[in-house]
């Protein structure tokens, strides 16, 4: 299997399985618990249906969007995930370049393995740095400082990890940050002999805004559910989260919210946007997913901030349904995860030309010829 075989969302996940030590596939792969929330996330999209028009001169499709005050193309953007460099040596070099080709949001995290600056002088598309509020406040206003200097655009507060879910496949594989060998390990990573080739000959493992401040995650070994529940500050309330939002002085969000009163607080704390989102199934196992939760949402706040939903896309139907409901645009994780370990960079613009591809073609065939004609009345909801 090769990437010219890529033609979904599964066949990027087979090319990257082929692709990572055992380990590696699992942490993008895998969730928390019994990963019911994780498989619901995504078939929550099969519970409504759309309903197409037909004779409306669909010739030109405009898929572009306005989120957090820039115009982007794509109503779908990559959000930001930790560790690229441990998926593909590129890393958030590869995802960037390609989200700029598409002229669509690049999220970077907290725990990203290429620095803001960097990030910065690489590409001009529209950047969102994830920030994660550590005990540590002197890391907390450093990292805060850099995407400031480095002009991102968007400052996302992730609200959802006040602990680590329990990621049990992470625990039968061993999964560290940095990788660790150990017994069981060993043969999973001599299987993919390329992969580690290039992990120790493409430059070193980093996580630049971090490692001057903490050790963990860096020069000691740590699981990520572990980093989650002894590093980030389990205090954090809606007092801290409004300070950040002063601070930044800039487009802030909140990513992670699923209530409507959640959202109706996010609003008044000065936020710009909120991510409906559950983090992948990551954390709260049998939650709702995003999808489920979006209308009422949407409802609440729509008129007052911009509402991404975030989790289960694995289908450009699946955009055109949550943006039918009210979502600005769309965003997901495992949606590019997967195809930059199966290509590096080629793979996610294939991914994201896909979706394009997905999308465009979804709209023609509802008979829609820009994003502000998707709305309720071209959706039917099957009873749960």
């Amino acid at each position: 299997m090769s990437l010219k075989d890529c033609h979904n969302f599964s066949d990027f996940r087979k090319l990257a399985k082929k692709k990572l030590p055992s380990p590696i596939f699992h942490y993008i792969d895998g969730a928390a618990d019994d990963e019911i929330t994780y498989k619901r996330n995504t078939t929550a999209f099969d519970a409504v249906d759309l309903v197409p028009n037909v004779l409306k001169g669909v010739e030109n499709i405009d898929l572009s969007t306005n989120i957090f005050g820039k115009k982007i193309d794509l109503p779908l953007y990559c959000a930001p995930t930790a560790l690229q460099r441990l998926f593909h040596y590129d890393g958030e070099r590869a995802v960037g370049k390609a989200a700029q080709k598409f002229n669509t949001f690049f999220g970077v995290s907290a725990l990203s393995t290429v620095s803001v600056e960097e990030i910065s002088s690489l590409i001009d598309t529209p950047k969102m740095f994830q920030f994660y509020f550590h005990k540590d406040r002197g890391l907390n206003d450093a990292v805060m400082e850099r995407a400031k200097a480095a002009k991102f655009d968007v400052m996302a507060l992730t609200v959802d990890t006040i602990t680590g879910g329990n990621r049990e496949r992470d625990l039968r594989t061993g999964f560290t940050s940095p990788p660790k060998l150990t017994l069981s390990s060993l043969f999973s990573f001599a299987m993919k002999p390329m992969w580690g080739i290039n992990y120790l000959t493409k430059g070193k493992f980093e996580l630049p805004h971090l490692q001057d401040y903490v050790s963990e995650g860096t020069s000691t070994a740590v699981s990520i559910g572990n980093y989650f529940s002894n590093m980030l500050d389990q205090s954090m309330n809606w007092k801290d989260a409004e300070k950040l939002c002063s601070q930044w002085g800039g487009h802030f969000a909140l990513k992670g919210v699923m209530s409507v009163e959640d959202a109706k607080r996010a609003v008044d704390i000065g936020c710009s946007g909120i991510m409906v989102s559950n983090h992948g199934g990551r954390q709260l196992d049998g939650s709702r997913s995003p999808f489920d939760q979006l209308a009422e949402i949407v409802d609440a706040v729509g008129d007052k901030i911009d509402v991404i939903c975030e989790g289960g896309i694995q289908r450009g139907t699946h955009v055109l349904k949550a943006l039918s409901i009210g979502a600005k645009a769309c965003s997901g994780g495992r949606l590019y995860l997967y195809a930059l370990a199966a290509a590096g960079q080629e793979g996610v613009e294939r991914a994201l030309n896909l979706y394009r591809a997905e999308i465009e073609r979804g709209m023609k065939l509802m008979g829609c010829t820009k994003i502000s004609d998707l709305n309720r009345d071209n959706l039917r909801f099957r009873s749960k």
